[in-house]
């Protein structure tokens, strides 16, 4: 039986009995005026973060959702795409999409602006997305791609890529590990399938990314979430594990690299009013301005430009 095989079944028996706690953090359900959760729902928050952040969601986008779980972010989403058919959500395992079914009707009791039919439920997986080319606004999956091995991970990275219009977003949230897993929790399948043994580093994830085509990444938030502890695991010392939201948009890759937003902003400090590199990036005196990783490092060879670390949020702005 292969890693996905394992995955599927153990998955299967999570949706029909329901196990609180079981992947990441069990993140809280995003408050919104209006929007009631069924209890069956959140018990089934199978994820890692949150990928429902709605700076992303203006203008009724529609939306592909890769791993259905129970339903959360579906509804989450539905809420700011009122319409038929607006949140596509994807899932390889029956049971699991029926149990997706079940909460959506249960949403709709609860919420009188909700219509189950705003999710189309669809059985399909990520590697073969049934959407047509450039097709979607937003592609969201959490805590599903750590489970792929990197080949897997990559097929499923150009899925996305494919059905998202021009511009579009990609939104995930992650398990990321500090330093890399060892192989001998890798190669346990069940594990991987608790998203706990599939996690890449932050340097491979944000890698992985750009070698999809994907020109811009901005982090959302970045957390930590477990611990592998050594003697549990088999470790020489404890691994923590981090929680990383991120938006990766459709957009060319610049010649000199992919744009990714960590949090760092760039201040003028010189004498004049305002700093100009020559290379479109403008700077108020005494004024912190959003830069992207590349810029900051370009910028901090000024000695009038002070630049600041990440602080792994970002929500927009900026001078890139």
């Amino acid at each position: 039986m292969s890693y996905l095989d394992s995955t599927a079944q153990f998955y299967a028996e999570v949706a029909t009995t329901p196990e609180v706690g079981l992947c990441c953090v069990q993140s809280s359900p995003l408050v919104m005026p209006g929007l009631v959760i069924p209890e069956r729902m959140q018990a089934m928050n199978y994820g890692c973060g949150t990928t429902v952040h709605s700076a992303e969601l203006t203008g009724q986008p529609t939306v592909a959702y890769v791993g259905v779980g129970g339903g959360l972010e579906a509804l989450q989403f539905s809420y700011f795409s009122r319409r038929q058919g607006s949140v596509v959500a994807i899932d390889p395992v029956d049971e699991m999409r029926q149990a997706a079914a079940q909460n959506l009707i249960e949403a709709a009791a609860l919420n009188d602006w909700f219509e189950a039919d705003f999710v189309t439920l669809l059985a399909g997986d990520a590697f073969a997305l049934p959407l047509a080319d450039e097709s979607v606004d937003v592609v969201a999956q959490n805590c599903l791609f750590n489970i792929f091995e990197p080949d897997d991970l990559m097929r499923a990275l150009g899925e996305a890529y494919r059905v998202l219009k021009p511009g579009g977003r990609l939104i995930m949230s992650d398990p990321i590990a500090t330093r890399p897993i060892p192989a001998h929790l890798q190669q346990d399948d069940r594990l991987r399938a608790l998203c706990l043994s599939g996690a890449l580093t932050y340097d491979e994830y944000t890698q992985h990314l750009i070698g999809a085509g994907f020109g811009q990444i901005e982090v959302r938030a970045r957390r930590p979430y477990r611990v592998l502890d050594s003697a549990q695991y088999g470790l020489d010392e404890h691994l923590l594990l981090e929680s990383l939201d991120t938006v990766s948009f459709k957009v060319p890759i610049p010649a000199d690299g992919a744009c990714i937003f960590t949090g760092k902003t760039a201040v003028y400090t010189g004498p004049e009013a305002s700093f100009d590199d020559g290379a479109g990036h403008y700077l108020s005196r005494g004024v912190p301005s959003a830069v992207c990783d590349k810029t900051a490092k370009n910028l901090g060879r000024y000695p009038n430009v002070l630049v600041t670390g990440s602080t792994w949020h970002y929500d927009g702005g900026g001078c890139c």
